[in-house]
């Protein structure tokens, strides 16, 4: 199994992350939950736009999603 590469290990569960945290976003502002396809589609874009953030900025994922839940949560 690869680690790396889009549809390696550390991909899916940075979507599996994201995904969860627009489910706790959708449920703390009482919208109702998109389809499951939907919502695995908007993480995925959500994981690649970080991606993109990361290696413009020379920090990391995890770091991104961090500073993005401190904002979430303001």
């Amino acid at each position: 199994m690869a680690i790396f590469g889009k549809n390696g290990f550390i991909r899916k569960q940075e979507a599996a992350f994201a995904k969860k945290l627009l489910v706790w976003k959708y449920e703390n502002a009482g919208m109702t939950l998109p389809d499951e396809a939907t919502l695995s589609a908007h993480a995925e874009k959500i994981v690649e736009g970080a991606r993109v953030i990361a290696k413009k900025s020379g920090r990391n994922i995890l770091e991104i999603m961090k500073d993005t839940i401190k904002v979430i949560k303001k």
